[in-house]
């Protein structure tokens, strides 16, 4: 019901959603509105598709190919930088946390009006096809609903959920099996981090797990009410150390071994940013044949301010080399023509799988079944991907296939839809956006992988760069048992995808895909953000538990340029740093990364024989990682 008596229309339409943002869990009210993308079906759906793409070089793959983008105008002209303030103004979002009350009545057809705990009565919610008992039952999956005493249209709500917090304390007593076992907040299923599940899907095991403990970490990990005692944090760190062997990152040094002294950097620098690259500046830099020009300056000017996104669609295949900066405007034609080939037959090779084939083919069953249920909850909130029956799901959906026949051997993993989804969302076109994922994923590959290498190597390296900038502030995470970084752990895996808003990730993430000024950028964004909270995290004495919860609960507050800026300034501190005699950085290459696997447990400091100058060669790797670019 419409709030306003002066409204024309006493009943807007809508529909309820109950969303799982980052596990933590909300009721929402989407009003319809228009997409920001018109689509169109198959050329046999839609005979009169217009004659530019029936002469695209997919038109042949018609047979295949079911969805195919006509961009909407924009008067802001961006593509979407004001996509989410085009709500109508009588939708509404709130925490389930601070649900008290559901008034549930019935005039023919039932109506619900949520009662918040600090007294706001929102709009009536009226289910005129029917839905409010599934609604209800949907929710009491999470929470708990009891009627009212005093009157039974009225359900009391508590979201203290009795069976979370019992599964923690009962299953971190148990020694025999090392399980641990987290209710899940859909209350789909319980998940067992035990060795076999850890290497079937180190992603769902580990960051799964993980980041549904950390919103409620502080309360799952407290005794029982009655009792006066909290489980110790060193109990609770030695748990979480097993969830990714071999990151031993903060055992006692061996004998031999040396300590890092504080060192001091020098000021830190101040740091000027630009605007985005414009499309008249983007011309500018292309010869006549359509080749880059002066690729160096043009890199630096996205480094320094990104790209407005009507230059995204074409500059995001330059960077992430989808196309060659050399290249011409006919040679990238003939790369395309050639690129929908190749993606069209690896499409057609799981599209023309029957049922019964699929019925013998466990592996395929099993990707075709987790990519559905990521896809339907990947950025539901954008208005790319929003609604019932989205024909961009369909397009996530055929992707994420389409790429397990391309790599057989990793198939897919959960949180890969979250790589694919803005990449999808700038490139507007099925097969461009397969071959820039692809090239993202030849990036990313390890942190996917069964042995998650390459999430081992970067918290070691994060740790080590940490200790380096700040020693202070990582002996205070040390002293709380939070010198593993765990919680850098899903900004690493999906490059800050759940942490920023969907605007502020892609700019970040051309920004990185510049390798300026560094190979290893996104580990000093890790440090910027850390270090704007460091003081509240030390002065407010936060343990372990709240350190977890605290860095959590920063997801979508985050200022990007001012995380850009601060990044770049201790890139440029560091640079800038004299301890290190030139002939070490020679001696180790710039081109070359941290190998972990020299050093004893792929963690512990090098003896003083073989340092330089006071600093250990980690750390001298290490800084020729950050520096060997600029």
């Amino acid at each position: 019901s419409s709030p306003d008596e002066s409204e024309d229309q006493d009943l807007i339409s809508g529909f309820l959603r109950i969303v799982d943002k980052v596990w933590v869990l909300s009721v929402a009210l989407f009003l319809d509105s228009s997409s920001v993308v018109e689509w169109t079906q198959s050329l046999e759906d839609n005979p009169h598709r217009p004659i530019d793409h029936q002469l695209s070089y997919e038109t042949e793959w018609d047979m295949i190919n079911a969805v195919s983008f006509r961009r909407k105008v924009h008067a802001h002209g961006d593509g979407g930088s004001n996509h989410t303030n085009d709500r109508n103004k009588w939708a509404f979002s709130f925490n389930v946390c601070d649900l008290r009350s559901i008034t549930v009545k019935c005039e023919g057809w039932s109506y619900i009006t949520f009662r918040l705990k600090d007294g706001t009565a929102l709009p009536a919610i009226h289910f005129h096809q029917g839905g409010s008992t599934a609604f209800l039952d949907s929710l009491r999956k999470s929470v708990q609903i009891n009627e009212s005493p005093d009157d039974e249209s009225v359900l009391i709500v508590s979201t203290y959920c009795k069976t979370f917090s019992q599964s923690f304390e009962n299953l971190l007593d148990d020694t025999n099996y090392g399980l641990v076992q987290v209710c899940d907040l859909h209350c789909e299923s319980i998940i067992s981090l035990s060795n076999q599940k850890f290497k079937k899907d180190p992603y769902t095991t580990t960051l799964g797990g993980f980041s549904k403990v950390t919103n409620y970490l502080f309360d799952a990990f407290r005794a029982p009410e009655l009792e006066c005692h909290q489980r110790p944090a060193e109990e609770v760190a030695d748990l979480l150390g097993e969830l990714i062997p071999g990151l031993e990152i903060n055992q006692q040094e061996e004998p031999g071994f040396e300590v890092i002294t504080r060192l001091d950097l020098g000021p830190r620098p101040e740091v000027q940013r630009r605007g985005p690259v414009t499309m008249e500046e983007w011309a500018k830099y292309q010869d006549s044949e359509g080749r880059i020009t002066n690729v160096p300056h043009l890199k630096d000017l996205i480094f320094k301010g990104g790209l407005c996104h009507a230059v995204r669609r074409e500059a995001w295949k330059f960077l992430l080399s989808y196309f060659s900066w050399n290249s011409t405007h006919e040679e990238r034609k003939l790369l395309q023509k050639r690129k929908t080939d190749e993606y069209f037959i690896m499409k057609l090779q799981w599209k023309s799988v029957s049922e019964e084939q699929e019925r013998r083919n466990s592996r395929l069953r099993d990707y075709r079944s987790l990519i559905e249920k990521d896809v339907n909850r990947t950025d539901r909130n954008n208005k790319f991907y929003e609604g019932l029956d989205n024909p961009g799901l369909i397009l996530l959906h055929d992707i994420l296939m389409t790429y397990c026949m391309y790599d057989f051997d990793l198939g897919y993993v959960q949180g890969m839809s979250d790589l694919l989804s803005p990449i999808l969302f700038v490139m507007e076109n099925e097969v461009d956006a397969f071959w820039c994922f692809v090239s993202f994923m030849d990036e990313m590959h390890e942190n996917f992988e069964e042995q998650m290498q390459g999430m081992k190597t970067q918290l070691i390296q994060l740790s080590t760069l940490l200790r380096l900038l700040d020693l202070a502030f990582w002996n205070y995470l040390e002293a709380q048992d939070s010198g593993y970084l765990y919680f850098c752990f899903r900004w690493l895996l999906i490059r800050f995808k759940r942490e920023l808003q969907f605007q502020d990730v892609l700019r970040l993430w051309e920004v990185m895909w510049t390798r300026l000024p560094c190979q290893n950028f996104h580990l000093l964004v890790c440090c910027a953000i850390l270090d704007s909270e460091k003081q509240k995290i030390m002065d407010r004495k936060y343990g372990f538990n709240e350190i977890l919860k605290h860095i959590n609960e920063l997801s979508m507050k985050l200022d990007i340029e001012e995380i850009l800026s601060k990044s770049e300034a201790i890139c440029m501190q560091i640079k800038n740093c004299k301890v290190c005699p030139k002939h070490d950085y020679e001696l180790i290459h710039f081109n070359q990364g941290l190998d972990v696997s020299t050093f004893p447990n792929g963690a512990a400091i090098p003896s003083k024989a073989n340092m330089s100058d006071g600093l250990p060669c980690e750390t001298v790797a290490l800084l020729n990682v950050i520096r060997h670019t600029i």
